[in-house]
Formats: structure tokens, C-alpha cells, sequence
């Protein structure tokens, strides 16, 4: 579960509402299923600048499309119309829009350009606020059941309604996770707490590890302190919402190399994750399912660290194809791989890793993947082969055994950086974080700051690192440019500099 940090941390706005409206749809969902199959135990990963900005609504924050929905429809002036018109139908077309047919209607009288009445906008405001929440939510909360029903002609107390439920929803997500937690039917995980690409940091040039052909930045970072301390502050957070300390640690986008191994250690994590192609390199071997469905040991000066590999095809199924079979088609196939692959162990013990995005497959799927993920649990409970663990149960009766004397470097994308760094785009954003990053080096010897000031400055930078920011330039995402540089330039208001020129142009 992970959204990139879209606070702004000098106005406390966030800019886009991906938190809150997965909060709605996804995030307590996927318990709510669960919780009907107790035989289901099940690990998830709640990245910190995920639990940080649900914290953040919860005491007070709002979106920019939050603070155009809670506008009166009568009191809005054309720009805010214009906001409304073009960003309220960010919603799966198919899955989502067309189920409404008032929310399809005012798709269809935008894509024919028609005007708008008070009443259409304000009937956009709640069905954009309303149609995200889950199945469940829709099922069982009557207030929301009853607008849903009404379909049309919505008052603004019909759509206070709908924006309190939010809130409230919103607040029951993380007591619910540590309450599954403590039951033992969930382990939950942590990652750096900005979501980075942990191993650039360390060094951009690592990246020629996973790819010799990779093009690095003209000006290299090298932050090895950054690394450890985005680890280190993961965990505080941990410690203080769950009340224990983190077990595991999803590397963010797996994104793993020998060098920040120690600091992994170091912080007491006993065991990672990443991808199959990092086992493989790491052997150098093939793919081989004997290899690949058992844990392995990181043996090092520091101490031990477990680390799984997760089956790349079985995972992508899940999260890329089987949205347009049947449940049941779809069930039947993944249930027919995993007795395919205790074949291969004629009745000895392995262990299939299932890891993936715990919200973006979904809106793919009809019903939320309700249908596709309750029929799944069904069968694996009835399933009398198959056994489902959270890691740190299955380690606890299978130690890892088998070592890798030297992790090789990369993700889980094609098991090399080159989706974070390389391309033009990329390259300028790394470069623009390094001078950042340089000038924050020489604030500490200058001096002459607020505290609080240079706290801020050093989250900016923190959260500048986030992965997200890298994997979207080359991809025309305008919204995500705009956020890396309005943190960069935050950055240098705290640290009392004019923030450069080009931070003003789109990279």
C-alpha cells in the first residue's frame, strides 16, 4: 500500500487525493474481506508516507479536490468549474463511471462539451466523492446505500454526508490494521520511509551494477546517510502506530543492492523482499523452481537477514491479467499453478511468494476485485494442499538455510534501475535533487536557521527522494513534475534561498 507524499508542507495541502480516495476504496477493504476467512493469513505493506498523510486528514488536512468538493455548487466561480468538469471523472470509466447512470450521463454531456447546471455540478461533486468507496462500504453503510439509491438532484447536506463518511472511514484504517495484526492473522511490513530507491541513494552509480549500458545523471548522488536515515525513521513510525517493532521490510519497488544490506541489518529488520530476477542474477543460474520457492540468508559481518524472492508470473497474474477472466476462471488458473509447483516437490515443503500493488489492481477488476478476491480466499481455505503464511510464520518453522554471498543490485523491474534513472527527464530531476541535496550539506555549516526550519528542510529533501517522482518523468505526467519541483522549491524557502530559476519550468 503506498501513495507518494503529496503534502505540501508549507500550506499543508495535499494536492492530489490518492490517499483519501484509496483510503475509501482499498485500504480497509482488503480487511474486510479478510476478515471473513480466517483461515487467510496474509502480510501487508503500509509504506510511512502513506500512514502519515492518513494521519494528516484525520487531523484536519484537505486536499485540493476535497476543498472543491466541499464548496457550495452555487458559490463556485469558473475556475473552480473547470477544476470540477476536468478532474471529477478520474474514476475507472467501466468499473466505476458507468455503474452510476448519472455519473455516466455527466460523462457523456462533457465529452459533447455541453454547459453545465448548478445542479450537474453539484450531482459531479457527490457522485465523484461517492462512487469511490468500496463494495462493503456501499453494501453496508445505509447513508451511503440511500444516495446511491437517490442517484440525482443531491443537496448539499447530501453531499456533507458523503464527505463526513470519508473521514470516518478514514480513521478506522490504521486501528484496524494493528487489531488484525495483534489477532496474528496479518504481519505488516515496512519500507524507507519516503518510498526511495534505497540502493541510488546510496549511490546513482549503482545503478551501472544493474545495467552497464545505464546513462547516470551528469551530477551523481551519494547520500549513504540518507539511506540509513529514511530506514531508521521508517521504523520510529512503525514502533509508534503499531506498537511493536517492524519484522520485515518491503525495500521500496524492491529495489535492492549490496550496499544498504548492512543498514537493513542494522536497524534490526530480520527479513526483505525482492524480485525473482535479483535471486537469479545473484546466482547466476537460470530460473529454476527449486531454487526460487525457499528462503535465503543474507550471512554478513553485521549479522543474518532473510530474504524472499517473489514469483514474478503468478504476482503479475494477479495484478495485470486475470481482471478480464471470471473469478472462477481466474481462481481455477492461479489455484492450478500452485499445484503445478508442489508437483515439482513431490510432497516436500516450498514456499510461493504472492507479492504485489495492494490498491492500482482493483479499480481493474469488477466489484473492487470483491468477487475475484473472495473466491480466492475460499478456495485456498478449502484448499487441502496449500497452506497461506505471513512470512515471519513460515520462518519461524522453515529458517532459511540457503545464503547468497553477494545480492545483486536492481528491482523488480527487469531486475535494473533504468525506470527511475537514465532517460533525460530522469537524469535532470537527479541532477536538480543533488544541487538541492549539496546546498543542505552547507546550510549545516552556515548555520544561522530555525530549528523547526531546517527540520522542514531536511523532510523536503527526504521526501524529494521518493521514488515516484523518477518513474514518472518521460511519461508526460504533468501533476508529478509540478510536485517534485514545488517541494524543491519549499526546500529552498526553508533553508532562506531563492529557489533556482529553473525550478519554474517544467522538467
Amino acid at each position: 500500500m503506498h501513495q507518494p507524499y503529496y503534502r505540501d508542507l508549507l500550506t499543508n495541502e495535499l494536492y492530489l487525493p490518492w490517499v483519501r480516495l484509496h483510503a475509501i476504496k482499498d485500504y480497509l477493504n482488503m480487511l474486510t474481506i479478510l476478515a471473513g476467512y480466517p483461515r487467510i493469513h496474509q502480510t501487508f505493506n503500509l509504506v510511512p508516507c502513506l500512514i502519515e498523510q492518513i494521519q494528516a486528514y484525520i487531523a484536519g488536512a484537505q486536499d485540493r479536490y476535497q476543498i472543491h468538493s466541499y464548496k457550495r455548487a452555487l458559490e463556485l466561480n469558473e475556475e473552480e468549474k473547470h477544476f470540477i468538469k476536468e478532474r471529477f471523472f478520474s474514476s475507472h470509466l467501466n468499473n466505476i463511471i458507468a455503474l452510476y447512470p448519472r455519473y455516466f450521463q455527466l460523462y457523456h454531456k462533457k465529452q459533447r462539451k455541453e454547459e453545465f447546471s448548478i445542479q450537474d455540478y453539484l450531482d459531479l461533486q457527490v457522485w465523484f466523492n461517492l462512487a469511490w468507496f468500496g463494495p462493503s462500504s456501499k453494501k453496508n453503510i445505509g447513508e451511503l446505500k440511500n444516495l446511491i439509491a437517490k442517484a440525482r438532484h443531491f443537496t448539499e447536506e447530501d453531499k456533507q454526508v458523503v464527505l463526513k463518511q470519508q473521514l470516518e472511514l478514514m480513521k478506522e484504517i490504521l486501528p484496524a490494521y494493528k487489531r488484525f495484526q495483534d489477532s496474528k492473522q496479518i504481519e505488516i511490513t515496512t519500507t524507507p520511509y519516503y518510498h526511495p530507491i534505497t540502493p541510488l541513494l546510496f549511490n546513482t552509480n549503482i545503478a551501472k551494477e544493474a545495467n552497464k549500458a545505464a546513462h547516470l545523471p551528469d551530477l551523481g548522488f551519494a547520500y549513504p546517510e540518507d539511506a540509513r536515515a529514511q530506514i531508521k525513521q521508517a521504523l520510529e513510525l512503525y514502533q509508534n502506530v503499531f506498537s511493536q517493532q517492524a519484522q520485515g521490510m518491503w525495500p521500496s519497488e524492491e529495489a535492492v543492492s549490496e550496499h544498504i544490506i548492512p543498514y537493513i541489518i542494522d536497524a534490526g529488520i530480520k527479513w526483505i523482499i525482492a524480485d525473482e530476477e535479483i535471486l537469479f542474477r545473484s546466482l547466476k543460474k537460470r530460473r529454476a523452481p527449486r531454487s526460487l520457492y525457499r528462503p535465503y540468508l543474507l550471512k554478513r559481518e553485521g549479522g543474518d537477514l532473510s530474504i524472499l524472492f517473489r514469483d514474478r508470473n503468478l504476482s503479475d497474474l494477479i495484478g495485470f491479467v486475470y481482471h478480464g477472466l471470471t473469478e472462477h476462471a481466474a481462481v481455477a488458473d492461479f489455484i492450478g499453478h500452485l499445484h503445478n509447483i508442489a508437483k515439482i516437490f513431490k510432497g516436500e515443503d516450498c514456499l510461493v511468494v504472492i507479492a504485489l500493488d495492494g490498491e492500482n489492481a482493483w479499480e481493474y477488476y469488477s466489484h473492487d476485485g470483491w468477487d475475484f478476491l473472495t473466491h480466492l480466499y475460499k478456495c485456498l481455505s478449502d484448499d487441502k494442499l496449500v497452506q497461506t503464511v505471513t512470512v515471519n510464520e513460515y520462518l519461524k518453522m522453515f529458517p532459511a538455510k540457503d545464503t547468497i554471498k553477494r545480492l545483486s543490485a536492481g528491482s523488480w523491474i527487469y531486475g535494473n534501475f533504468n525506470k527511475w534513472l537514465g532517460q533525460e527527464q530522469k537524469n535532470r530531476a537527479w541532477a536538480y535533487l543533488a544541487k538541492a541535496r549539496a546546498e543542505l550539506k552547507q546550510s549545516q555549516v552556515t548555520g544561522h536557521r530555525s530549528q523547526v526550519d531546517m527540520e522542514k528542510a531536511w523532510k523536503q529533501i527526504y521526501i524529494c527522494e521518493g521514488s515516484d517522482w523518477f518513474w514518472w518523468y518521460g511519461d508526460n505526467q504533468q501533476d508529478f513534475d509540478y510536485l517534485f519541483r514545488k517541494h524543491l522549491i519549499n526546500f529552498y524557502k526553508f533553508i532562506d534561498q531563492e529557489p533556482p530559476e529553473y525550478l519554474n519550468k517544467p522538467i
